[in-house]
């Protein structure tokens, strides 16, 4: 079996944290990638690669960009809580732009997704990937809809579509709240190779965080059929994080920790979900 994709894989965001963890461990597997960003690319560009600056908002540059590709793993947009009209832009028409590229070329779309999505799910629940979406802010809103969007296109014109809700995807965990829903850079990048090279995915989700003990929330996604498996925990920090707490009551009640605390202006505890 080959790690290298048959034809090249775009990638947006790729001068973000995340995009640039990827660049450098996708194109160390000789993958041909086309990056693209807002902003500049950081960092030396890896042989066999390309990247042109260019925005979301822009249908014609993205169409240009996805040409031969195969694959589109889609980071770029809004990757933190902001107000609606910053985040309507590059996470809803963006999205929409990615998606008739790949519909256009026939390609896999790889959607950064987010735990934002359903962050209103309580953390004593154990919801499956067919859980109903309770978004905790703007930017959980447009991933929500990102991922309606997907199943749309999938319905309609058959591409195809992972949709990875990733947790905290960082260079380790820094609170006891990450100790759950912790992803380490080696998994998201081992995840990400299954997405594109599985030979056929559908259009499944697949909750996006590594082999931690404490990480009860989330369970039955598409990983099996995907052939992916975490191999890193955060267990190892749980000494010194257990105890790294915010002391908010809705931040701790939900999985989508301090994004919904964000104006929140309820006077009364929130029902659960299911109205119970």
């Amino acid at each position: 079996m080959t790690d290298t994709p048959a034809k090249p894989v775009l990638l947006t965001g790729a001068s973000g944290a995340l995009g640039r963890v990827l660049t450098k461990s996708l194109a160390a597997l000789g993958w041909k990638l086309v990056l693209t960003d807002i902003a500049p690319f950081p960092d030396p560009v890896p042989a066999g690669c390309r990247f042109t600056r260019a925005d979301l908002s822009n249908g014609v540059d993205i169409l240009r960009l996805a040409e031969g590709c195969g694959a589109i793993i889609h980071l770029g947009g809004v990757s933190v809580e902001r107000p609606f009209e910053e985040v309507i832009g590059p996470n809803i028409r963006g999205l929409y732009h990615i998606y008739e590229a790949a519909r256009r070329e026939k390609a896999r779309v790889i959607f950064a997704s987010s735990n934002h999505s359903v962050g209103f799910h309580e953390r004593s629940e154990s919801t499956p990937a067919d859980t109903q979406f309770l978004p905790d802010g703007y930017y959980g809103l447009s991933k929500a809809y990102g991922e309606l969007m997907g199943r749309m296109y999938w319905f309609k014109h058959g591409v195809e579509s992972v949709f990875i809700r990733i947790g905290s995807a960082r260079e380790e965990p820094v609170d006891a709240r990450m100790l759950a829903s912790w992803m380490s850079y080696g998994d998201l990048s081992s995840l990400m190779v299954r997405c594109v090279l599985t030979p056929k995915v559908g259009c499944v989700a697949v909750w996006g965080a590594s082999k931690n003990a404490r990480m009860t929330w989330w369970k039955d996604d598409a990983r099996e059929m995907l052939g992916w498996a975490p191999v890193d925990s955060a267990d190892g920090f749980t000494a010194q994080l257990q105890g790294v707490v915010s002391g908010d009551p809705v931040q701790e009640r939900y999985v989508g920790g301090g994004y919904c605390a964000i104006e929140y202006s309820r006077e009364e505890q929130a029902p659960s979900w299911t109205g119970a």
